[in-house]
């Protein structure tokens, strides 16, 4: 059984035509519709559209309403769209064909001209590498919120999932670094109906402190050496400097030399911790 997951927070204008198109394409899917405590009648267009309404009693986030649809979902699969008509639920065939050549997450990538905007498309772009950096895996569109994804292995991962915009790069990265498969299909997104719920500076500012939240969360090291590294430069350089200046070894390169020897070791011990935290928790990615 398939399950499709749409949050939707005043999106009545609409949410009525979506659930019709993914009945219309997938007549046997159950359509959850997440009500993120609208001030319109989305709930009730969405119930006469055939979806099952879950009502939050009041606006608690996009990424709070993906979890509320994922724990009600009857699906073995779970679909996650967007309510705003961006997300064709023509393509979702496509990202169920691609889950049944074994991957556990398909993620719709926007193509170029998909994007709302040019800055948003710049920041998206900034993103995708960060996050390969952390994953070392590439990674095509970090914020996609339309993908198809086996439920029980997305299941693992809600605790993580932030109650606000940012569900799909945890989720995207959760994945990756615990060695569950991932595939993009290349999709194109049409410009919502109604107004954005994202605010680009605020909401930017959030992927990028998920980014390293997770970062430091699954791969510590990626984010420690590259700053022992740098201090340990900095500390050579004064060294240099003073020594052929003043021909003498200052506490400042003392204390970057120590620094870098901290932070080191404070990134390694964490990567332990990580991998510790992981086996006992049963996400080992190694285990059959």
């Amino acid at each position: 059984m398939l399950s499709v997951v749409i949050p939707a927070k005043n999106e009545a204008a609409a949410i009525g035509q979506i659930v019709g198109r993914i009945l219309s394409v997938l007549p046997d899917t159950q359509v959850v519709v997440v009500n993120d405590g609208s001030t319109d009648n989305t709930a009730e267009v969405a119930r006469q559209s055939g979806a099952t309404v879950i009502n939050h009693p009041y606006s608690k986030g996009n990424g709070a309403a993906i979890k509320t649809g994922a724990r009600a979902a009857a699906g073995e699969v779970i679909v996650c769209m967007d309510g705003d008509g961006q997300h064709a639920p023509e393509d979702i065939p496509r990202l169920l064909a691609r889950l049944e050549q074994g991957y556990d997450m398909v993620v719709g990538a926007r193509q170029k001209g998909s994007q709302a905007s040019v800055g948003r498309g710049l920041a998206n772009a900034l993103y995708n590498k960060l996050a390969s950096y952390m994953v070392e895996q590439r990674v095509e569109d970090l914020t996609s919120g339309f993908r198809a994804v086996r439920a029980d292995k997305f299941r693992e991962f809600l605790y993580m999932l932030p109650n606000g915009f940012s569900y799909p790069t945890t989720s995207t990265m959760a994945f990756f670094r615990v060695g569950y498969s991932v595939a993009y299909e290349p999709i194109d997104a049409s410009k919502r109906i109604g107004k954005s719920h994202i605010r680009l500076l605020r909401d930017g500012t959030r992927f990028l402190l998920i980014i390293f939240k997770i970062g430091t969360l699954f791969s510590p090291l990626k984010l420690f050496a590259p700053v022992a590294g740098l201090m340990l430069l900095l500390a050579t350089g004064w060294y240099g400097y003073t020594f052929s200046t003043a021909g003498r070894f200052t506490n400042m390169s003392a204390l970057l030399y120590t620094g870098a020897v901290l932070i080191f070791l404070l990134g390694l011990i964490s990567e332990q911790i990580t991998a510790l935290m992981y086996k006992d928790n049963g996400n080992d990615a190694s285990k059959p």
